[in-house]
């Protein structure tokens, strides 16, 4: 089910006095963790259920084998690495297969050779790319002996399936979660309000700014050839609102969800297009994927340790793999490698301090540049990416007027969401405000969280899934 649905508007209440019910009763607390998550999880597609309890289950076995192969390290490195296949096997069929099948038939095509794969019709399972992340880390962490292997299955499927943020993110360690369902939680009112403070501006971020921005942007992406280059540079200007609003709202109801339930989640956005650098940008977006990459592609490559051309070759393929992570699509692949390239570039003129701060160093440049990358990851394919630059270069007078209409008030709703994050940047979350002024009077700030309830009851747009539950 989804957050903004009405089955979670009950289900949430429901699980949360249950749990509460249940305090100082550990097990039976993880015990309803796991039914609840599998009952929300399966609300898409009861059959996604085996999958994620086999990706589960083997992590879990993978666990013990490389406790009981302690000290044969060959053993280890066997079980670690079929435990990885396995899981990296299930992602790719299910996600990848199609897209290798037909690229490879066509690179066959033109050396002459005729090829007929067969393709696979198979519905890919909301989410599989965030709990085969949070599956493998365990698995490398326990091998790496970063991480004792738990003997808890109730706490581990817990901390695979937990389904605040089970479907996406943020993508958690084992090292940091899984500690936390093996040890008793208490009730505490106030992270339990600052948690729902959290989901009220999550809620306003995905209902009110992105699912505005999507009516324009989705009317303007429809046929960009129709549109005038203002419309274009408006629509390419919302989808990146868009697209922040609804992962980053997503990732604050996650959050906040959890605080209920007394677990803490890493912080998955800090404050994105205020970076003053690409390579800044990717240091406060998706964070919890970039430090996955970070750890588990980058470092083992060679990271910063080595030449300045192998370190750029390893942030290349740190970014493809990225890229490709999003979706089986060239357009992704590009994307990804397209942010690889300006963290290079970066990279490559960091000993030149006065040319790199003049090139990279603003927040309007790097607003631009992650624009022009959210292009390409929104484009459905190459072709229409390709018109959709080529019209900007248009300088026509003919405006999309429906487009633009609606446009207007996704900037304002846009606009407020930046000002007031801007005003929150050194805060948890835009609701966490400071002891002084008006704001501490308690009555002005509930009248604050009534407004943003009534805005999101009256004046909340179409709902529109949120984008990251394809990935």
């Amino acid at each position: 089910m989804s957050f903004t649905s009405l089955q979670f508007l009950l289900f949430l209440p429901l699980v949360f006095a249950l749990y509460w019910v249940m305090q100082h009763r550990l097990r039976w607390q993880n015990v309803l963790l796991v039914v609840a998550s599998y009952v929300f999880y399966g609300w898409w597609n009861w059959r996604f259920l085996g999958l994620i309890a086999l990706t589960t289950a083997v992590s879990f076995v993978s666990g013990l084998l490389l406790e009981h192969c302690e000290g044969r390290e060959r053993q280890r490195r066997l079980v670690t690495i079929s435990s990885v296949l396995f899981n990296l096997g299930i992602l790719v069929l299910f996600k990848y297969y199609n897209f290798f099948a037909d690229n490879f038939t066509v690179l066959l095509q033109a050396f002459g050779l005729h090829a007929d794969l067969p393709t696979l019709r198979l519905i890919l399972p909301v989410g599989i790319s965030f709990y085969t992340f949070q599956a493998l880390s365990y698995t490398i962490d326990v091998h790496r002996r970063q991480l004792s292997a738990t003997h808890d299955v109730l706490a581990f499927f817990a901390y695979i399936a937990f389904f605040p943020q089970l479907v996406a993110g943020p993508i958690e360690r084992a090292t940091h979660l899984l500690p936390q369902m093996l040890r008793a939680r208490s009730f505490k009112y106030n992270e339990v309000v600052d948690g729902l403070r959290q989901m009220l501006w999550g809620f306003c971020k995905k209902m009110l700014v992105a699912d505005t921005c999507a009516q324009a942007v989705d009317i303007i992406w429809h046929s960009p050839t129709e549109q005038s280059a203002l419309a274009l540079a408006v629509g390419a200007v919302l989808f990146s609102i868009q697209i922040y609003g609804d992962f980053s709202g997503y990732s604050d109801i996650a959050v906040g969800c959890a605080r209920l339930f007394g677990i803490q989640l890493m912080q998955n956005f800090r404050t994105p297009y205020f970076a003053t650098s690409v390579r800044d940008f990717w240091r406060r977006w998706h964070i919890s994927l970039m430090t996955w990459l970070r750890d588990y592609v980058y470092i083992p490559l060679g990271g910063n340790r080595c030449s300045r051309p192998r370190q750029i070759l390893n942030t290349l393929v740190t970014f493809l793999l990225s890229g490709l992570w999003h979706g089986a699509a060239w357009t992704y692949v590009l994307w990804g490698l397209y942010h690889g390239v300006l963290v290079s570039i970066e990279k490559a003129v960091k000993g030149y301090p006065h040319f790199s701060f003049f090139i990279f160093h603003f927040s309007f440049f790097t607003f631009i540049s992650v624009t022009f990358g959210w292009m390409l990851f929104r484009a459905p394919d190459l072709a229409t990416f390709i018109d959709y630059v080529g019209g900007l270069t248009h300088l026509s007078t003919f405006t999309a007027f429906s487009s633009l209409t609606m446009g207007k008030q996704a900037l304002l709703w846009s606009f407020a969401l930046l000002f007031i994050e801007w005003l929150q940047r050194h805060r948890a979350h835009a609701l966490d405000f400071p002891s002084c002024g008006l704001l501490r009077f308690r009555p002005v700030r509930w009248f604050i969280y009534y407004g943003l309830l009534a805005l999101l009851l009256f004046c909340h747009a179409d709902q529109h899934t949120f984008i990251y539950f394809q990935f």
